[in-house]
């Protein structure tokens, strides 16, 4: 199954974070990194007195269920370190699965695809990077035509290429 995963970090070395967690998400069993984008440096939200975030997303293939998948990804966030104290704070690795195929789940502890998703240009815009066709699983509306509807705070400013 085609999915998308969010990769954000604000604390440590950024970059490191990121690229660690993409390798990590490679070797999870049954699971391929098919692409991934730029690193964009992008304001916080919500909680803004934080580092700035580096945020990236990858577009994997996945042969586990959406849950499997979310596991594996907060085992990951664990194992780098992150700590859940409250919801926006600074974190060295989030991970988020964005979309899964074209399911749509809404469930108090996956919801896919990401709530969010359409709200934050530093989503939008790196995972139209990777696939400028890119249409929500819900709406079937291109990911495109949301990102203009929305506002580009916080900027999202296109750092280094991740991936050549």
């Amino acid at each position: 199954m085609k999915a998308y995963v969010g990769l954000g970090s604000n604390l440590g070395d950024r970059e490191a974070m990121i690229r660690i967690a993409l390798d990590d998400l490679a070797r999870i069993p049954g699971t391929k990194v098919l692409r991934a984008s730029s690193l964009y440096d992008t304001e916080p939200v919500g909680e803004e007195e934080q580092p700035h975030f580096l945020n990236a997303v990858a577009e994997i293939d996945t042969e586990l269920t959406a849950r499997q998948l979310l596991w594996n990804m907060l085992l990951i966030e664990k194992r780098l370190g992150r700590v859940r104290t409250h919801r926006y704070g600074p974190r060295t690795i989030d991970l988020d699965l964005l979309t899964y195929g074209h399911l749509v789940l809404d469930e108090p502890d996956l919801q896919v695809p990401h709530p969010e998703m359409v709200k934050r240009s530093f989503v939008l815009v790196p995972l139209l990077e990777i696939d400028p066709l890119a249409t929500h699983p819900v709406t079937g509306e291109p990911l495109v035509a949301l990102l203009e509807k929305i506002s580009t705070r916080p900027p999202t400013r296109r750092g280094s290429r991740l991936w050549n």
